[in-house]
């Protein structure tokens, strides 16, 4: 699907058709669509399907009079279980000297946010300006998201401190991933905003060096907060792998323990079942031994184990 979107006075409009400065946004194209980009609008044909390939990493590239810039968005999903995924989904940003263009592969949440005008005077025609605030804008989504995968472990605990479930074990795997995905991400966005910053992907305005500013210290943030949970997950993986293998511990000393207390009596009784001659030959004898050997051993097991 292609939409044309342009800035008139503060406002963000849908166009029926595209008109110079204004943002041409490409969500899940079809092979027609993908054809009339190179065609109609003279688009490289590499950064086209670089933008539409989900393996695609973080960087910048420059053809002629054409910018490409691949950045990695988060994306959240509920799958089965209610269970929480993150991940990350690339988005090629085409610049040329009419248009800018995003093409994302799926539907993407931070291009509908956008486009629903979640960013405050926000003009398409000044490019620069425009490119840097929507990459402000996926970073700010990076950061919310991290924050909602701290809170999520913190419950995730809370849960695990009364029973260790599958469930919510699963859902700390997933965040854990998940991390490693964002960590990664960040880190090519960060190389892709360094090389931005030093001025020769695009042309940087002296009023937009500010907001390239904050875009660099935003993006440095998440790299670090991204560590730092990642940090305290693991480590409170490691601690739960340890209290598990400590409660099945516990658990199969207590079956060794009853084991140990039944098999007694069958034994005592099993000898005076023999057809062979054993002194006091009476029915209470081997009950009392029974009783007297249960006893003694239970005390000695249950004091060996503290």
């Amino acid at each position: 699907m292609i939409t044309f979107y342009k800035t008139a006075g503060n406002t963000l409009k849908k166009l029926e058709q595209p008109e110079s400065g204004c943002w041409i946004s490409v969500v899940e194209p079809t092979e027609e669509e993908i054809s009339s980009l190179i065609t109609d609008y003279k688009l490289d044909s590499g950064f086209v399907r670089s933008s539409l390939d989900e393996e695609e990493s973080s960087r910048v590239e420059l053809e002629d009079d054409q910018t490409l810039i691949i950045v990695d968005t988060p994306v959240a999903e509920t799958q089965s279980e209610n269970t929480l995924v993150y991940y990350t989904m690339p988005v090629g940003i085409i610049i040329t000297e009419e248009y800018v263009f995003t093409v994302s592969l799926k539907q993407n949440a931070i291009l509908s946010e956008i486009a629903g005008g979640a960013i405050k005077n926000l003009q398409t025609n000044l490019k620069t300006r425009f490119v840097l605030q929507m990459l402000l804008r996926i970073t700010a989504r990076f950061l919310q998201y991290l924050k909602q995968i701290d809170k999520i472990s913190y419950l995730m605990e809370q849960q695990l401190h009364g029973s260790m479930k599958n469930k919510e074990l699963i859902q700390l795997l997933g965040l854990e991933k998940s991390l490693v995905y964002f960590s990664t991400s960040l880190k090519a966005n960060d190389v892709t905003l360094e090389r931005i910053h030093r001025g020769r992907v695009i042309k940087l305005y002296e009023e937009d060096q500010d907001l390239l500013d904050d875009l660099l210290i935003e993006i440095k943030q998440a790299i670090e907060m991204a560590s730092i949970y990642s940090g305290i997950l693991s480590g409170m993986m490691d601690a739960f792998a340890s209290v598990i293998s400590h409660n099945l511990n516990t658990v199969m000393w207590r079956l060794t323990v009853i084991t140990i207390i039944m098999a007694i009596p069958t034994m005592v009784f099993s000898f005076y079942g023999m057809n062979t001659d054993l002194p006091f030959p009476y029915t209470w004898v081997p009950v009392a031994i029974a009783v007297v050997l249960t006893t003694v051993v239970s005390i000695i097991l249950l004091k060996s184990k503290k």
